[in-house]
């Protein structure tokens, strides 16, 4: 997962817009997955996406402006993130 000497992060990040019924899960486990990185992306009550991620943090960075980009199944209208310390306690990256 991590190479030698890149800081480790823990990304949460709400996507809102339409992001439900669309694929932005499953999309969004795919990039995380091709870069390194390990979580879950789970449908909110409200309508959003959440999405936590841990890896690099350059890995992390490209994840959000990814959810941010215009290449994403739906609508994204915003997403606002928060950068934690990691917790190690994620395996793979699962659609919740």
């Amino acid at each position: 997962m991590a190479r030698e000497g890149g800081e480790q992060v823990r990304l949460t990040a709400w996507a809102r817009g339409r992001v439900q019924g669309v694929g932005f899960r499953w999309w969004t486990r795919a990039r995380a997955l091709e870069l390194g990185l390990v979580g879950w992306a789970r449908n909110t009550d409200d309508g959003r996406v959440e999405v936590v991620a841990e890896g690099e943090r350059e890995a992390c960075v490209k994840l959000l402006e990814l959810l941010r980009g215009c290449d994403t199944p739906g609508r994204v209208d915003g997403v606002v993130e928060r950068w934690s310390e990691p917790r190690g306690s994620l395996g793979g990256f699962m659609e919740r």
